[in-house]
């Protein structure tokens, strides 16, 4: 509100609350901090688990970073902004959402002070970009080279990602299962190996162990065979997909038809028995014995099918059918008047199995098992979700480092290299953008700090020690959080994605950035905790397609 001669004039609405200068600024930054504080007891092999209760009484139990920020209902805008670093980092690379939100409130902590020293924000911020620039520079002289053949290596790799989750007991085992996924799944290309995340299904199961989740070179689907007196099992599978309903199609335009004796009804009836016999007829004449079907089929449909003993599925999503398509090698049909021999998809076996309380229906033997699935077994719902993210953390991690070729070690090792590297060029750069490198050296040393008070382990002494370390050369030491030592993590076979460690840096300085230069924030009357929780960036990994 201003004033004319005396006479107060409205400008904003009435309600309407404004922050400005260095309020605006230490609001923002303490609501970045207190979300980076949130997640950062998750961080490592030692980190801690949170509880989410969403308001139906849902229960999540997690440490993965962007699951527990999917879940927090959050409201401050600034909040918010460091939750999408956290779906960027999921989106782009699948693992590092703690790394990146950890990094990105120690950055603007650290700016907090140079702010106290009447530093000017854009001085910082040049001065943050100047030395991301420069530690990704640092990270990529660090990183080594692998290869989709070097399985040990990639094995290596999706344990790290495991490791510290609920399904770390069975943690060689899981890893040994998403090396073998990816390596089916990869596809080489002119520009290198790319490999589709997409073409591998998940399904969940709970029963039995965690060892007891299985790798099946094909599809497997949570659905029942429509008839009771079809075939279970059909070896040697010749599989039509359809798209099309087996059932008699209602017309789209009002129609009326006029039947006077009882002899035209019963030709009514035969006629639409004839349609329905004839679809199936070409079908079993093309050779098809198992039938996947996205939409309808009509019970007279289900008897002729039965009676020539093809086995049938209906009301398949679309992502199922598009996934049976590719591995089996079928096309998609959408018109059954002219189905061919060649148009059908082969596998050496569908079958009907029972897992737990369900049915579901195991296509295996396929001829390209570009698609696969993994069966998750768990003791509860909590476990069999929690393996669920891992696998996702995992195959996704391994698809980043076949897809880049380069990894790094992990433990802390690349953030106190890239630490140690920018303090000594930071003293090249002239101005107070020297201060603000430093402050962006410094801020990366509390990814080794965070690891090692998750451990337990004193805080002080590992940094003293690993700085000590990396000074004398040792480029790959980090903290072994179950030695609660330094130790060179190469050796030790904690490796992460490069593409992991650029996409942490790069996000959480363009945040940090972001929050910094912003030094008024005008919030309108009346905004609704409902509206805009930090969950509603995310999209529901557990959607399901539509038919």
């Amino acid at each position: 509100m201003a004033t004319l001669q005396g006479q107060p004039v409205l400008i904003l609405k009435e309600g309407t609350q404004r922050t400005v200068g260095r309020d605006a600024q230490r609001l923002n930054i303490m609501a970045a901090k207190v979300i980076a504080e949130a997640v950062k007891s998750t961080l490592g092999p030692k980190g801690m688990d949170k509880m989410l209760v969403d308001s139906l009484g849902d229960v999540v139990i997690t440490n993965d970073g962007v699951t527990i920020l999917k879940e927090m209902d959050v409201e401050h805008p600034a909040a918010k902004m460091i939750i999408e670093v956290a779906k960027t980092q999921e989106n782009e690379v699948g693992d590092g959402t703690t790394t990146a939100v950890v990094l990105a409130g120690e950055l603007l902590k650290r700016a907090e002070e140079l702010l106290d020293q009447d530093i000017h924000p854009t001085v910082i911020a040049r001065g943050f970009r100047l030395a991301a620039a420069k530690a990704v520079e640092i990270l990529e002289e660090i990183a080594e080279k692998i290869d989709v053949e070097d399985e040990e290596k990639l094995k290596k790799i999706a344990a790290t990602a495991i490791t510290g989750k609920h399904a770390e007991y069975a943690v060689d085992y899981l890893a040994d299962l998403v090396v073998k996924t990816i390596r089916l799944i990869a596809e080489k290309t002119e520009k290198g190996w790319e490999v589709d995340i997409d073409n591998v299904k998940l399904e969940k199961r709970q029963g039995g162990g965690i060892e007891d989740t299985q790798l099946i070179q094909g599809i497997v689907i949570d659905k029942e065979i429509v008839h009771p007196t079809m075939p279970k099992r059909v070896k040697d599978a010749k599989i039509a997909v359809l798209k099309a309903a087996l059932e008699v199609k209602e017309t789209e335009t009002d129609a009326e038809i006029r039947i006077t004796d009882p002899e035209m009804l019963q030709k009514f009836i035969e006629q639409e028995e004839k349609m329905l016999k004839d679809m199936v007829d070409t079908l079993v004449n093309a050779g098809a014995n198992v039938v996947f079907c996205q939409k309808g089929i009509d019970d007279l449909a289900q008897y002729y099918l039965s009676k020539a003993g093809v086995l049938a599925v209906r009301r398949v999503r679309q992502s199922d059918i598009e996934k049976i398509a590719k591995a089996t090698g079928a096309k998609i049909l959408t018109d059954l008047r002219d189905v061919k021999p060649e148009d059908l998809g082969t596998a050496d076996l569908v079958e009907e199995k029972k897992i737990g309380d369900e049915k579901m229906i195991f296509i295996e033997g396929c001829k390209n098992p570009k698609a696969v699935s993994i069966l998750i077994r768990g003791g509860t719902e909590h476990i069999v979700d929690e393996v669920e993210r891992s696998l996702q953390d995992a195959l996704k991690v391994t698809k980043v480092a076949v897809e880049s070729g380069y990894i790094v070690g992990g433990g802390g090792s690349p953030e106190a290299e890239v630490s140690l590297k920018l303090k000594q060029w930071a003293t090249t750069l002239g101005g107070r953008e020297q201060l603000a490198a430093e402050a962006f050296a410094n801020a990366l040393e509390v990814i080794p700090r965070a690891l090692a008070e998750n451990a337990g382990l004193d805080p002080i002494d590992i940094l003293v020690e690993i700085r000590k370390a990396h000074e004398e050369g040792k480029k790959s030491y980090g903290v072994n959080v179950f030695s609660g030592k330094i130790e060179d993590m190469m050796e030790n076979g904690v490796l992460e994605p490069l593409r992991i460690k650029k996409q942490a840096i790069s996000s959480a300085t363009d945040v940090a950035i972001m929050i910094l230069r912003i030094d008024d924030v005008i919030a309108a009357k009346g905004m609704e905790s409902s509206k805009g929780g930090g969950g509603e960036d995310f999209e529901s990994e557990s959607s399901s397609d539509e038919d």
